[in-house]
This record gives structure tokens, sequence and C-alpha cells, in this order.
């Protein structure tokens, strides 16, 4: 007897959210969400990094080495303020939005939390709001802008179907994060991201064979008519610039290309995956299991919360 297929309806969504606008940001990751679920019939949907609280793409926040101005202050103050807090209002409204549409959700946003932000993964189900994922390492000048996660928020999901993880931008470039992900098992990885360059394609598609796991990037597609007049992005001030341009992708664990890359505009890419091209795929390597040499190489991971104060 063949077994019936077991499926998934996977989503990603490549847009941005206007900046230092939270609830256009919210009610814009309703629309897509809504849209991606009735839409496409997903199951699963994953929107780009730092689309809550926004990726100020090109801004430079007055910094120089040794020195910081008025004028990027007050723009950071602007940027703190546009950030979410988790628990929220905004975690709500996503959480009730995938209770209703009895979706999983994994949403790119900045977390504030006190006066410190961080790029973060949310992840939601159909029973609501499921937790968290901080960004680990920000990238380059991100650095002055966001905080550095610890390992308390490594989350994968478990959907009853299959095991959702994410790693965000040039976190997938992390070989020890990766294989912290490998060994829990984790089914579709999901990449929110920022990268646009031709150059990342190739890595969601490493990730996929490395892992062999289905892999779903979304990226933002910016344009600098989605940031306030007033801001000067250095790719220039031309309504129709383009700061981030997408290349969203979904790959199967076999390294092949299954729905993008998308290009040049917002989007929503979907596909239906096989779960049972997890076993096919991983019948000649898992990273962490039959193909791994634990009397040779280990890691380990520390998942404990690093607090500066205890007790109070």
């Amino acid at each position: 007897m063949t077994a019936t297929p077991r499926t998934v309806t996977a989503a990603v969504v490549q847009a941005a959210a206007p900046l230092f606008d939270t609830p256009a940001a919210l009610a814009r990751a309703e629309e897509l969400l809504r849209e991606a679920v009735t839409g496409h019939g997903a199951d699963v949907v994953v929107l780009p990094e730092a689309f809550l609280g926004g990726y100020p793409k090109g801004l430079d926040f007055g910094i120089t080495v040794g020195s910081r101005t008025p004028a990027g202050r007050e723009l950071f103050r602007r940027y703190h303020a546009a950030a979410v807090e988790v628990p929220g209002p905004e975690v709500d409204t996503l959480a009730a939005l995938t209770r209703e549409l009895g979706c999983h959700a994994v949403v790119g946003a900045v977390e504030r939390r006190g006066a410190t932000l961080y790029c973060v993964a949310l992840f939601f189900g159909p029973g609501g709001y499921l937790g968290l994922h901080r960004k680990l390492m920000p990238t380059a000048a991100e650095r002055y802008l966001w905080g550095q996660g610890d390992g308390s928020t490594l989350p994968v999901v478990d959907t009853g179907t299959a095991r959702l993880g994410a790693a965000i931008c040039w976190e997938n470039y992390m070989p020890l994060l990766r294989t912290a992900m490998y060994a829990k098992g984790v089914d579709l990885w999901c990449a929110p991201t920022v990268d646009d360059r031709d150059a990342w394609q190739a890595t969601m598609r490493h990730i996929a064979l490395e892992g062999r796991c289905f892999v779903l990037g979304a990226g933002q597609y910016l344009r600098r008519d989605a940031l306030p007049a007033d801001l000067h992005p250095v790719q220039g001030d031309a309504p129709d610039t383009v700061l981030i341009n997408g290349g969203s992708v979904i790959v199967s664990p076999l390294g092949e290309i299954l729905a993008g890359p998308l290009r040049d505009g917002e989007g929503i890419l979907s596909a239906v995956l096989d779960l049972d091209d997890l076993a096919r795929a991983r019948f000649d390597f898992d990273p962490t299991g039959h193909y791994a040499r634990p009397d040779v190489f280990s890691l380990h991971v520390d998942e404990s919360a690093r607090a500066t104060v205890r007790g109070v």
C-alpha cells in the first residue's frame, strides 16, 4: 500500500513596512499573513528580518569612531520607540491572528527590552505566541543598534508535523549555531534576512544540503520611498531607489530550488513541501547523526540566560 504523502504548504513573504510607524507595520504584517494563508493555502509563513520595527538600510545614526551626534541620538530615539515589546500589544495581535487562521508564523521584529534593542524572530502558532529567538551576533554596524542574544533563545518548535527553527541573516554563516540547530532536529529552517546578494542563494542551498532540511528564506524588498522624507540613506534620495532587493527563496533538503528567488518587487512565494523528502535526504547524510564523528568532534552549547543582575 502506498503511504499518503505528508505535506506542509510553506510561504515566504518578501516585503517591508514603513519605518518608524509601528501601527502601519503591524497592519501590513496582518495583511500579508492573511494573504499567505487565504491566498496561498500556507500552513507556515515567514516574514523577513526586522519587519516590525524596521531595518534602517543606508542610515548611519551619526556614528563615527569615538563620536556620536545629537541628530544620531534623536534618530535612535525614534528607532527605539518604533520597536515592539515582548510580551506586548503587537505580539498579542499577531497571536490572535494565527489562532484565527490556524497557521504557524515566524515574524522578524526589533524587540525593545529596556534600553536595549534586539533583532528577533517571533514564533506563533494556532495556540498563539510560542516564543522568540534573539539574533546572537548583529552584523557589522548593526552592533551599535542591537544587543547580542544569548543561548536561552534557540527554540525549535514542533508544529505536530514538522520542527521549525530560525536563524536570522548572517547567523546563517555561523557553523556552530547551525550544528546546534541541526542537533535539535530542525525540519523547516526559517531564514529571515535583508541580504539580497546573489551569493546569499548559495548559503540557502548549502544549509538545505548540510542540514537536510527545507529552507524558507524571506527577504525584504525596500525602496527609498518607504522611508520618512527627512532621512537620507547613503544610496540616494530618489524615491524609486531600491535599498533591499529581496531574493526570497524556498529550497528542498537536497538543495533544489522550489520557489524563487524573487527579485525587483514585493510578493509571496509558496511551495508544497513533501515531508517524506526529509527522510529521503537524510538517508546518506545526517550532520549530527550517522555522519557525525563524536569521537573526534564535540560541541558544548550553553543555553542558560545571561542576566547582568540577578535576584532583583
